[in-house]
């Protein structure tokens, strides 16, 4: 006789879904998109997110972020920590994540999820999505400052949405990790030539099609002097270029304005400083993936294009991936509970009163 009372969920580590061939990230992209269009057509439930930060000077934080896709029934929150400081103190990585997707029939969890990868592969993803919109497709070089896990995925995407590609520059904080990038990256690019510059940021950007800034500096790092015209910048982390560059650029971009306006990246400080005003702002993404607003239009124009991150992407893309994994029979499944507390046998044994 089947217990309906119980109650089961599936765990999927991060091996499950590199395993299940979730490191997809044309997957990611239209995913992204399809969710985009939702959002645009109500069919999202997106709360804000819930901010705790520890320490203010290094920004560790950990925030809930909770979103619902009404459409697939499901609700899900992710539960990231960002911690800065994490490498150079600990020798570990800034970012990790977990995500839990639950139905809404009858508000089950459905899985407990690694969401570190989902988390990274979003922020790739959706400078992809820019890019292809933004970028020229005739880019032939990306620069990099920083090169990071996040640098790592938006090189994916980016080759994904501009196949041209075929130069990648690399400045980081040190040496080692300009080389970590080109021993990892390499293998899945052989059609790209990598070249480190030794922390040189000045030598990775002059002259680059497109740029990132993937790091968690809180310093003007990217000089407008180094943007050519006709450039694509996808600005990924906080406070990461002089106010000149986006008063460079011909158009600004955003994953949603609102939202930047009111934290610490760049765009947000010069807001805050009058020196931007909301009509500076050319579109927000949602705005170009569902036609409202145009692309590229000319060759020469200087394209900047910042995110911060939509969490209902982060739980669109993990229900995607969860299928996947779900298909190819990876996770576990695990029991939450056998049954409603006092249905228990010999509960008379188990309470402490």
């Amino acid at each position: 006789m089947t217990n309906k009372n119980k109650v089961e969920c599936f765990y999927f580590s991060q091996e499950d879904f590199l395993q299940a061939g979730c490191l997809d990230m044309r997957m990611a992209m239209s995913t992204a998109e399809t969710a985009m269009l939702a959002f645009e057509a109500n069919k999202i439930i997106f709360p804000d997110k819930i901010v705790q930060i520890f320490n203010d000077d290094t920004q560790d934080r950990i925030n809930c972020l909770p979103a619902t896709l009404l459409s697939e029934k499901i609700c899900g929150v992710k539960w990231v920590s960002v911690f800065p400081s994490n490498p150079i103190k600990y020798g570990v990585q800034n970012l990790s994540a977990v995500i839990i997707l639950s139905e809404i029939e009858r508000g089950f969890p459905i899985a407990f999820m690694e969401g570190t990868i989902c988390s990274n592969m979003r922020v790739g993803a959706i400078g992809g999505i820019a890019a292809k919109h933004f970028a020229r497709q005739d880019s032939r070089s990306v620069a990099f400052i920083g090169t990071g896990e996040q640098a790592k995925m938006h090189l994916i995407a980016l080759k994904a949405a501009v196949p041209a590609i075929e130069e990648c520059r690399l400045s980081a904080k040190y040496d080692h990790e300009e080389k970590q990038f080109i021993d990892e990256m390499g293998p899945l690019f052989p059609d790209i030539r990598f070249s480190a510059t030794k922390t040189n940021m000045q030598k990775a950007i002059e002259g680059a099609d497109i740029i990132v800034t993937a790091t968690s500096a809180q310093a003007p790092l990217l000089k407008a002097e180094w943007m050519k015209p006709g450039t694509f910048y996808s600005h990924v982390g906080g406070w990461e270029d002089e106010y000149d560059v986006a008063r460079l650029c011909e158009k600004i971009v955003c994953d949603d304005w609102e939202t930047v306006k009111h934290r610490t990246q760049t765009l947000s400080r010069m807001y805050k400083d009058g020196d931007l005003k909301d009509e500076d702002i050319y579109a927000d993404l949602n705005e170009v993936v569902t036609g409202e607003k145009v692309g590229r239009e000319t060759a020469e124009e200087r394209v900047y294009f910042n995110a911060v991150g939509m969490a209902y992407i982060d739980v669109a893309i993990a229900h995607a991936m969860y299928q996947r994994a779900r298909e190819a029979g990876k996770g576990k499944k695990f029991s939450i509970q056998e049954d409603m507390v006092f249905q228990h046998k010999k509960i008379a044994d188990l309470v402490r009163v």
